[in-house]
């Protein structure tokens, strides 16, 4: 299963090559998915390719072959019963407009485990996917992380939990948020300023409040909603 922007760029890929027989150019992708830069597209190439949907040619320039798309590309994917879902609200200014053909669900990859408690190693990895409503992503890009650990009990965060996340580098004070700390551990927690510094707030009091100078700290997006399975 495709997440929302892969499928986007094959989509874009695919119409590029129907209309002049060239793969679009990185810059092109980059533009046309509305990404800052050109890693992100070459991760989305990478995982299109990895899933066997495009080739590389080898030794020619801009060169992608479509080699198959979604049976039920414009198709909403079933929400699983099985989840309980609880989606923050989007402030209004940052509601997309949608008409009733954007209902659905949306498939986002899950990055791996973040840690609410102790940080653990940065995430990196794509594990799998998961189905959510489409309502819940609002606009930008997400994507999902499995939490390990209780220091977010108070905030209703659950180890075991799935959280989705809003990719971005900014935060309000208050707002839960990834923080990438030495570039190295990740970890969820409450994001406050402190001067200079920045602190990590946990919402359960068995855990201290980690506060480190702001060149530390790296936020990569901020809890945007949650999904609980119950066995």
């Amino acid at each position: 299963m495709l997440t929302r922007k892969q499928q986007e760029l094959l989509l874009f890929i695919h119409e590029k090559v129907k209309e002049s027989g060239v793969s679009p150019s990185f810059d092109e992708m980059k533009i046309a998915l509305d990404l800052a830069s050109k890693s992100g597209i070459h991760r989305l190439v990478t995982a299109l390719e990895e899933r066997g949907f495009i080739r590389r040619l080898p030794n020619r320039a801009r060169a992608l072959e479509i080699i198959k798309l979604p049976e039920a590309y414009t198709r909403p994917a079933p929400t699983a019963p099985s989840l309980s879902v609880v989606a923050s609200q989007p402030d209004k200014k940052d509601t997309p407009k949608t008409d009733s053909t954007s209902a659905g669900s949306v498939s986002l990859p899950v990055m791996g485990r973040i840690a609410a408690g102790v940080p653990i190693s940065a995430i990196q990895n794509i594990t799998h996917d998961i189905v959510v409503p489409l309502e819940m992503v609002g606009p930008g890009e997400h994507y999902a992380l499995e939490v390990k650990g209780d220091s977010m009990i108070d905030a209703g965060i659950l180890d075991g939990d799935t959280v989705i996340i809003r990719n971005g580098s900014n935060a309000s004070p208050g707002e839960i948020v990834v923080a990438l700390v030495d570039e190295e551990e990740a970890t969820l927690k409450r994001f406050r300023r402190k001067g200079s510094e920045i602190a990590l707030e946990a919402a359960n009091p068995a855990y201290e409040t980690r506060v480190l100078d702001a060149n530390r700290v790296k936020v990569q997006g901020k809890l945007v909603g949650l999904v609980r399975r119950y066995h």
